[in-house]
């Protein structure tokens, strides 16, 4: 087993009861041992599904799901964001990049595994989102959510970030501008049953990975669509 960057990750206790499930839709061995065992650790039941997904998904309730990044996917995730019970769930791309999740941004990919599968990472990225898929929203107020966002700064510059996590206060975004801490930007995109909406932000840190975090102005009214997008999603 490789490290990832020398961190090594204390596994918690694995009695914890299964109070979620997620799907691994057609994700092969040994990627989808792997991927069960992770969720296990945290108390996420992994139910194996091939075959008529789409269908399935219709009329069977989960807390998330893993598919391929692949366009073979995409009926499995509009059947899930379609669907009364599942319209909500954590959808886990695997393989590709955040850039590449992109062309799927549609279906509200939350976060992607990268490939190749490696342990580490692979408990990092479910610990990091396993409140959201557990319902514990008192104790998670982020969600993760990769889409394409639209940014212009005070002198007119525009570009365009990838959104990593959103939250009622600000967004975590992934780009190669070069911003600087403090400048203010107009921030606009669109997250499923939200429509596109521009707000005022601000950069509030930066890491030299190119993330970025923006903060929204308290004073822009328009924010108030995000908090209460964000609250019927916790809420559903």
């Amino acid at each position: 087993m490789q490290k990832s960057s020398g961190l090594v990750l204390a596994p918690p206790p694995r009695s914890r009861k299964a109070s979620a499930r997620v799907a691994l839709v057609d994700i092969r061995e040994p990627a989808r041992s792997l991927l069960a065992d992770c969720f296990k650790q945290f108390g996420i039941e992994a139910v194996v599904m091939t075959g008529n997904v789409p269908e399935r998904l219709q009329r069977e309730k989960l807390e998330a799901c893993v598919v391929q990044l692949t366009p073979e996917a995409v009926p499995v995730m509009e059947s899930a964001r379609t669907s009364a019970s599942n319209n909500r769930m954590v959808i886990y791309g695997l393989g590709g990049s955040a850039q590449e999740a992109m062309k799927f941004s549609r279906y509200g990919v939350n976060a992607v595994f990268q490939e190749p599968l490696e342990r580490q990472a692979a408990l990092k990225l479910v610990r990091a989102t396993q409140m959201l898929v557990l319902h514990e929203f008192r104790r998670y107020i982020r969600i993760p959510i990769i889409t394409e966002i639209s940014m212009v700064s005070a002198d007119s510059r525009r570009f365009t970030a990838t959104s990593q996590e959103i939250s009622t206060g600000g967004m975590s975004v992934k780009s190669p501008e070069d911003v600087q801490v403090g400048m203010t930007l107009e921030v606009s995109f669109a997250l499923l049953t939200l429509p596109r909406i521009w707000v005022r932000a601000t950069v509030s840190w930066r890491k030299p990975d190119k993330t970025f975090g923006v903060r929204f102005d308290v004073k822009d009214e328009r924010r108030m669509r995000i908090k209460e997008w964000i609250e019927a999603y916790l809420e559903n």
